[in-house]
């Protein structure tokens, strides 16, 4: 029995002896066979990653030249924004020196304006100046005249009284032949009324700060002349107090006493 255990178990290590060497060898074997098969199964894999590994690439590069155009139209975009943001500051600027060009000029227009107003101001202020001392010239002259014509119709009135006086103290005018106190002699020939003439304001002469008029050979004047003696024609004649008168053609109320030369 002892012996058959020995036996039975030196079999037993006899066959695990050839069992372990062929199953260590078929393992090898099959471990050998596991790369190539694991090679030949991971070598279609590998090309498919390679085959999406560069499919992504051309994606990614279709991708690339698909933003390649829109980052172009970006950028085109973008400068056009900033062309137009340009052109519109440029305008804005443009604006802003036309507005104040039209403000300068509005302002130059307005200086004007004042300038033409403050000279017609002026003018008008120096014709009404003017006017006024036209007006106030007028009215001195028109003063004077009038004191004149007072003064020479108080003359005239002085005149007709005292020619009247004469001619009521005298009853009568000189005959012809008589002489005045200076030897001057009335001569109906060349005076009286048949003989008058009319005489002119800025006639005659003007002599020794009178003006003297020639009549029937001699000169005649006065120390003033009454508008009537411009107006009518006058004669002179003798009274028959030996003084000289002109008179009135037409009306012989109107008299002035004259001296002779």
């Amino acid at each position: 029995m002892k012996a058959f255990g020995v036996i039975s178990t030196t079999a037993l290590f006899l066959i695990l002896g050839v069992t372990v060497p062929a199953f260590a060898q078929e393992e090898h074997h099959q471990q050998e066979a596991k790369p190539e098969k694991q090679q030949e199964q991971a070598k279609p894999a590998k090309q498919e990653q390679q085959q999406q590994a560069k499919g992504q690439q051309e994606q990614q590069k279709q991708q690339q030249q698909q933003a390649k155009p829109a980052k172009q139209e970006q950028q085109q975009q973008a400068k056009g924004q900033q062309e137009q943001q340009k052109q519109q500051q440029q305008q804005a600027k443009s604006s802003r020196q036309e507005q104040q060009q039209q403000a300068k000029g509005q302002q130059e227009q307005q200086q004007k304006q004042q300038q033409q107003a403050k000279g017609q101001q002026q003018q008008q202020d120096k014709a009404a100046k003017q006017q006024e001392q036209q007006q106030a010239r007028g009215q001195q002259q028109e003063k004077q005249q009038q004191q004149q014509q007072a003064k020479s119709s108080r003359q005239e009135q002085q005149q007709q009284a005292r020619g009247q006086q004469h001619e009521q103290a005298q009853g009568q005018w000189a005959h012809n032949g008589q002489k005045d106190s200076r030897g001057h002699e009335y001569n109906e020939n060349r005076f009286g009324r048949e003989h008058h003439a009319r005489f002119q304001e800025h006639g005659g002469r003007y002599y020794d700060g009178r003006r003297e008029y020639s009549y029937g050979g001699y000169w005649f004047y006065a120390a003033a002349y009454p508008a009537w003696f411009y107006r009518e024609d006058v004669y002179f004649i003798m009274g028959a107090d030996g003084l000289w008168y002109a008179v009135a053609y037409d009306d012989p109320s109107l008299i002035l006493q004259v001296d002779i030369l």
